[in-house]
């Protein structure tokens, strides 16, 4: 069986700079994965290689066996390929539901024509009040999305994503800057995703990365260090040097 997502040398350079190097790596189908590394270590450079914001300077990224690397970021999204983003990139003007409903649609309708009302398609209705359900929105859905908790609109953004109906989806930093009493409802959403949708965190908050990923891909300099399972990874002191050297820098 192919891998959920693949890359094989992949590399991206800026100028003289080069911010991912040879990257190699695998999502096997229904994977916790996470990719953790440094500030600097290229994994923003990396997600949106995967995700068509980039083109690469070479190599090739696969989904699901087909080779997506010259595919635009919209079509890897149909294709079953979404993501969220270390910074918030909800309307703040357009309450949840009104968010769902677009997400939904939009993913529905194929050749692109836009939201319509909420009740025009029933099967929409059932898509937004499972995604309110399971990402504890169905409170809050009628309320400005700038009203809500900053934790609420994490969720929202993970809601949002999952409506696409991934295949893949690729977490960017999903809890920073949520306090810690909403934390947990974010690791509880994250924990119960569908076994058949494969997932990428990236993340540096280590409590999340070993409390949810079963294998860790170690991004250093743009290049893999090392990749393994979560318990092994805790203890390789390679691993241990990279963060404590970036502690005491």
């Amino acid at each position: 069986m192919a891998p959920a997502l693949e890359t094989r040398g992949l590399s991206m350079s800026f100028g003289g700079v080069i911010a991912t190097n040879d990257v190699s790596f695998r999502l096997e189908q229904g994977a916790r994965q996470a990719l953790i590394g440094p500030n600097g270590a290229g994994k923003t450079t990396l997600v949106n290689l995967l995700t068509g914001v980039l083109a690469p300077s070479s190599g090739s990224i696969f989904l699901d066996g087909v080779d997506i690397t010259g595919m635009r970021s919209d079509a890897r999204v149909r294709h079953g390929l979404s993501r969220t983003f270390q910074i918030n990139q909800l309307f703040g003007t357009m309450t949840p539901l009104e968010t769902l409903c677009l997400a939904a649609s939009e993913h529905a309708d194929a050749r692109g024509r836009g939201w319509r009302p909420m009740g025009a398609k029933s099967e929409n209705v059932a898509v937004v009040a499972g995604l309110a359900t399971r990402f504890g929105l169905a409170d809050v859905l009628e309320v400005p999305t700038s009203t809500l908790s900053y934790g609420k609109r994490r969720l929202l953004e993970i809601a949002v994503a999952f409506a696409c109906r991934p295949r893949v989806l690729l977490l960017d930093e999903p809890a920073a800057g949520v306090p810690e009493a909403e934390r947990q409802e974010i690791l509880a959403a994250v924990a119960s995703l569908p076994r058949d949708v494969s997932v990428l965190l990236i993340e540096h908050d280590m409590d999340l990365v070993f409390s949810f990923a079963d294998r860790i891909s170690v991004l250093v300099g743009g290049s893999l260090l090392t990749e393994g399972p979560a318990e092994a990874i805790a203890n390789d002191p390679r691993v241990r040097a990279v963060y404590l050297g970036e502690a005491n820098a």
